[in-house]
């Protein structure tokens, strides 16, 4: 695929195209640019997030979020691990404003923002540029004919195993229990080793250290177990 179809099918330049850009999007390219990014921007960023976008060091472990919500998690793990960077990918504008706020409300200067679908991360992040990967409660797209559309497949976990380091990790959650099984299948045939399952967090060994999102908290109330493993990256 070149570039210019690449951008077509991704929508790339959506963003900076948008006729009548709401509050979002003028926070994104606006007031908070520089701590968020649009799509065409992060595609400038490739291989060099930690040194034109962090402004750090090329030791300092970059993790990455995949679909950030509302950003209650993402401020978190900022927060507590001020020695990490943190990069979170969202394609809705609110969700991602709200997480890039919470964040810096909090006093993180390790977290950015970013535009960006997921599916197609390779062509902003470089080959072994990320350390530990994060993805908690995907859209489960649940009708069949829509299960092409979840993140989790074969082609997306070789695209994730080349950007992450070796040994880095990936926690994966979710509430939905047909796309756990989904995903565990395509999980077990990956490059990736299982360090933790579980179909039942809130009463697993880790719940403790389990941080519970607004969303999640909503399925606790009903009664309905979280989905979780973590994955290791071993090529």
């Amino acid at each position: 695929m070149s570039m210019d179809e690449f951008k077509r099918k991704y929508k790339i330049f959506r963003t900076t195209a948008l006729p009548f850009p709401n509050e979002y999007v003028k926070a994104l390219m606006g007031e908070l640019n520089g701590w968020s990014y649009s799509e065409e921007q992060a595609l400038d960023f490739k291989g060099k997030w930690h040194e034109e976008v962090f402004s750090a060091k090329n030791d300092m472990p970059l993790d990455l979020e995949i679909g950030t919500g509302n950003g209650f998690h993402f401020a978190h793990h900022a927060k507590k691990y001020p020695e990490r960077l943190l990069l979170g990918l969202e394609l809705k504008y609110k969700p991602l404003i709200q997480s890039i706020r919470r964040a810096r409300t909090e006093g993180s200067e390790n977290a950015r923002m970013a535009r960006f679908n997921a599916t197609v991360l390779d062509y902003i992040l470089a080959d072994n540029e990320v350390q530990n990967v994060i993805i908690h409660h995907p859209d489960p797209w649940l009708k069949k004919s829509q299960k092409k559309n979840r993140l989790i497949q074969d082609v997306f976990m070789k695209k994730l195993s080349t950007i992450q380091k070796e040994n880095g990790i990936v926690d994966f959650k979710t509430d939905n229990e047909n796309y756990y099984d989904w995903a565990l299948e395509v999980f077990k045939n990956s490059s990736y080793s299982f360090e933790r399952e579980t179909r039942d967090l809130h009463n697993s060994p880790w719940a403790e250290e389990n941080f519970i999102t607004a969303f999640e908290r909503i399925f606790l109330v009903k009664g309905q177990p979280i989905f979780y493993c973590r994955l290791k990256n071993t090529y």
